[in-house]
């Protein structure tokens, strides 16, 4: 795999990719099918029950608001980056690298966290159809290895991929969702008890915002694929909006439906039940309503949505480690091209390396896959994703503020959207760092260490800032 040479490495990465594609892998990023399966019974097992839809909505609302300021701002940041290239022209360069080494560990978190995640899956599911066990890892490294060859290559590639397994995982639960509400509504017909307020306000609404929350982490990271796009102005905020309405339309009316199938009176024992480990809400609906075929095709989905997940975080990753190597935060060699592929194959590659070398290190502590790996690794995760929102609308709201001309006309776009989307990640970080214990399944000790991983990295990267030039034009 020959690479162009280190003393001028072209440092732009092209491709044609359209608002569909873009929004396929950070759809693909989101996980759908393995939020139905793991994030929604905790939001109603440990949150509000039959209510759970309502957080979804809410937590949809609240990226709604976020995108509107991240798209007004998007013609004004011409180049890739996401976070990292709007907080820098927002706040300046020091808020701007401690963003990107907070991004770094946010998406290598949940990445990693998925590998422990499809590894147990893999292995559950080899173990079910009367194969023998494997240590998780195994099958990690196998599906690094094939992260690591698609990741290497154009873009296009991985695009194709993520999109035939993201419409075969949205198409198999809408056909539930229609055989549900269609031919098999439940013990209590199609009912809209969710909506009713003393339905949702029983519990706790803001546990299940918390986990709704986690469910969106990667949609942001449209502006990632930005030269790769055909037409940047256009495509991002098409993506973007795209992207919020699929997730969030996806969520919400799917946890709706399961509650209809499993009746509003029960469906919080159920959850519970499938968090003690003593069934499986996802499949065994999906066995009710389609059959023994359908729950099978159901589980292997899983595992697609699963890798969907993690080669949509390795491409994200490795375009932040291009831009910043490009711009003299990282090594320069990070933002070599491929001559032939025309991907950022050196990014790539150590991105691939930093994995492996995690979860070796993961598996040889003897951590186990879900409450260890995934569980802790989702929790930094959601932290990092809470400072990264919430910082790039302060950026936003900074932005306009010093260009007023820029803001004329766009109120809405420039300033009220950004300042109740900064009021609302204030609250959802409230709601993410009292409930942590929840998200990692870990001890307070443990939990608080986690939690303060994304705060370290903020901080050390805001003071290496001032030491490196940046290749962001001043603004």
């Amino acid at each position: 795999m020959k690479e162009e040479s280190i003393a001028a490495p072209p440092r732009h990465l092209t491709g044609r990719l359209g608002p569909v594609a873009i929004a396929f892998m950070v759809v693909a990023a989101a996980a759908p099918l393995t939020v139905i399966g793991g994030n929604m019974p905790l939001a109603m097992g440990l949150g509000n029950g039959a209510g759970a839809p309502v957080g979804f909505v809410v937590a949809s609302v609240v990226m709604l608001l976020f995108s509107v300021g991240f798209i007004a701002m998007t013609p004004h940041v011409p180049e890739a980056g996401a976070f990292f290239a709007y907080v820098t022209r927002g706040l300046g360069r020091r808020p701007g690298t401690g963003i990107a080494a907070v991004a770094l560990i946010a998406y290598t978190a949940i990445q990693v966290g998925i590998y422990g995640y499809i590894g147990w899956a893999i292995d559950d599911t080899v173990r079910h159809y009367g194969g023998p066990g494997a240590p998780w890892y195994l099958y990690a490294f196998a599906v690094l290895l094939v992260v690591a060859v698609l990741g290497y290559r154009h873009i296009d590639l991985s695009a194709r991929v993520l999109g035939v397994a993201l419409v075969l995982e949205i198409g198999v639960v809408l056909l539930l969702d229609l055989v549900v509400l269609g031919h098999d509504p439940g013990p209590s017909a199609v009912s809209m008890t969710s909506f009713a307020p003393a339905t949702f306000l029983a519990g706790s609404l803001g546990v299940a915002v918390l986990f709704a929350l986690t469910g969106f982490i990667g949609f942001e990271a449209t502006a990632v694929f930005r030269d790769e796009a055909r037409d940047p102005q256009r495509t991002i905020p098409r993506a973007t909006y795209a992207a919020v309405l699929i997730i969030g339309g996806f969520y919400a009316l799917t946890t709706w439906v399961f509650v209809v199938a499993v009746g509003p009176d029960q469906v919080s024992a159920v959850a519970q039940r499938t968090l003690d480990g003593e069934g499986n809400m996802l499949l065994d609906v999906t066995g009710e309503a389609l059959g023994s075929a359908g729950r099978d095709v159901v589980n292997v989905l899983l595992l697609s949505s699963l890798f969907a997940c993690v080669l949509s975080f390795h491409n994200v990753i490795a375009r932040y480690q291009f831009v910043l190597g490009g711009r003299g935060l990282l090594p320069a060699r990070l933002a070599t091209v491929h001559d032939r592929h025309r991907s950022p194959s050196a990014s790539s590659l150590v991105q691939s390396l930093t994995a492996a070398l995690i979860v070796g290190v993961l598996a040889l502590a003897g951590v186990d896959p879900l409450v260890g790996v995934f569980g802790s690794m989702a929790g930094v995760a959601t932290v990092g994703m809470v400072i990264l929102m919430l910082t790039t609308s302060l950026a936003v709201l900074a932005f306009f503020a010093r260009h007023p001309g820029l803001r004329r006309g766009r109120t809405w776009q420039t300033r009220v959207a950004p300042a109740l989307a900064s009021v609302g990640l204030v609250a959802s970080g409230w709601l993410v760092l009292s409930n942590f214990t929840l998200v990692t399944g870990g001890s307070a000790a443990l939990s608080a260490v986690l939690a303060t991983i994304p705060v370290a990295g903020l901080v050390l990267g805001y003071l290496a800032g001032g030491r490196r030039p940046s290749a962001l034009p001043a603004d």
